[in-house]
Order: C-alpha cells, then sequence, then structure tokens
C-alpha cells in the first residue's frame, strides 16, 4: 500500500506539470508525482504525446518529484532518450524512485545542492492466492532487474552494490550522488528548492527533508475503478 499512501498523503501539495518554449529550447517541469490513478499525477499517457510534439535543439527538464508509477516512469523516459533534442534534467529538489530512471533519460543530468536522489526495490499491490501473489513477485524481481541494469548502465558500478543500495532504500545527497555516478555535476550557485512532500511513505527519509508541520491526514477519496484497472495490469504486463 506504499504507493497508495505516497500518493494519499500529497493530495494537498501544490503541484507543477507544464511546458514552456522559447525559441529552440523547452522547459519541462515535472514537479509531481509520477502516474495518474488515484489523485492525480504526471501520466504517461498525457505527457509523452506532449513531449513528441516539442521542436527543439534542448530541452531542459526540471525535476521535483516523490515518484510513482514505474510503468508511466518506464513510458517517460523512453519517450525521453528518444527525442531528438539534447535532454538536461535538472534535479531541483527531490528525485526519489520512479523520478530517479525519468531523470537518468536525460543526456545529461545536473543537480541541486541540497538535493536528494533516492532509490529503492520496486512497489506494487497485489491480491488474491499464493500462485497470484508469486506471479506478483516475480514481476517485481523483473522490474528490479531492470532497473538494477538502468542505473549499471549509468554509474558503471557493480550490479551487486546497486542492488544493495536499492533493497536499502538509500537516499543521496546531492554530492553523494555525484561520486556514484547517478548525476554528472552539481549546478553552481542552484539550491535545492524546500522539501514539499510529505515523504513518510518510504519510512526513512533524511531528518532534512521531514519539514512539514504534520497536519490531519485527508480522507480518502479516490477512482475504485481506477484502483482496479491499475492492479490489472499485473495481468498483461509483459516484460
Amino acid at each position: 500500500m506504499n504507493l497508495y499512501q505516497l500518493a494519499l498523503k500529497n493530495q494537498a501539495v501544490k503541484r507543477t506539470s507544464r511546458i514552456e518554449q522559447a525559441g529552440r529550447e523547452a522547459t519541462v517541469y515535472l514537479y509531481d508525482i509520477v502516474g495518474e490513478d488515484w489523485f492525480g499525477g504526471v501520466s504517461a499517457k498525457d505527457f509523452v504525446p506532449q513531449l513528441n510534439a516539442l521542436d527543439a535543439d534542448t530541452i531542459h527538464l526540471r525535476i521535483n518529484s516523490p515518484g510513482g508509477d514505474v510503468f508511466d516512469a518506464r513510458a517517460i523516459s523512453t519517450a525521453l532518450k528518444n527525442h531528438k533534442a539534447h535532454v538536461v534534467a535538472h534535479i531541483d529538489g527531490q528525485a526519489c524512485s520512479a523520478a530517479t530512471y525519468i531523470a537518468l533519460a536525460a543526456d545529461d543530468v545536473v543537480m541541486a545542492d541540497g538535493g536528494f536522489f533516492m532509490i529503492h526495490n520496486a512497489w506494487t499491490m497485489a491480491m488474491g492466492n499464493a500462485a497470484d501473489l508469486n506471479e506478483t513477485a516475480a514481476l517485481l524481481d523483473k522490474v528490479d532487474a531492470t532497473i538494477v541494469a538502468d542505473y549499471q548502465r549509468k554509474t558503471g558500478k557493480p550490479a551487486e552494490q546497486i542492488a544493495q543500495w536499492m533493497a536499502d532504500t538509500t537516499w543521496f545527497t546531492a554530492q553523494e550522488a555525484l561520486e556514484a555516478g547517478f548525476v554528472d555535476r552539481i549546478e553552481e550557485g542552484q539550491k535545492a528548492a524546500k522539501n514539499q512532500w510529505n515523504l513518510d511513505a518510504y519510512g526513512n527519509a533524511p531528518a532534512a527533508l521531514k519539514n512539514q508541520e504534520p497536519e490531519e491526514e485527508p480522507e480518502a477519496e479516490f477512482d475504485r475503478t481506477a484502483l482496479e484497472r491499475r492492479l490489472s495490469l499485473l495481468e498483461r504486463i509483459a516484460l
């Protein structure tokens, strides 16, 4: 239920997802949750056509995201890799979970001082009997393996090291992300955006990110049909 909790606890956060273009350069803001099944967010079905329609030589992808849906992130990252423009990812605040491999789809990855880059094993929700749950576990193993391969291509680190970082739900500072090879440089003079996300769903978020005033947990209001559609992907997805 961690994905659901992430969306629930952040439904009141002000989010930004927009595209601006000036001449041959475009700026894409991804200050949102990845995926659009529960309380909004950036879905691949909306993001990818808008990205493909951009006629630009350079795209600046500005990220401040707590992560979200692995399959939407996969589709978004593929579209970024396939775009003819030179893509520069700017991690303005947090790049967590699925947002990290969207960032790594860029040609260059730069990070603001004070930002965080977090990687972990894939999550999902499942229901059914033992056989169903075993199939879901096998699917997650495959997803984790593809994520490890992506991180390994970027960093050059051993697969075993990356897998351990993911299993530990590791939070990297900008300097640590640079040293590990996830980012290409720290953006000089650029301080990270103040954290706006409730990251309790991850359990071990750094104290520096727990700067929100406690608030009453909002009542869950979600589209049951959308939730059932999300779960049904487990039966159809082919990796």
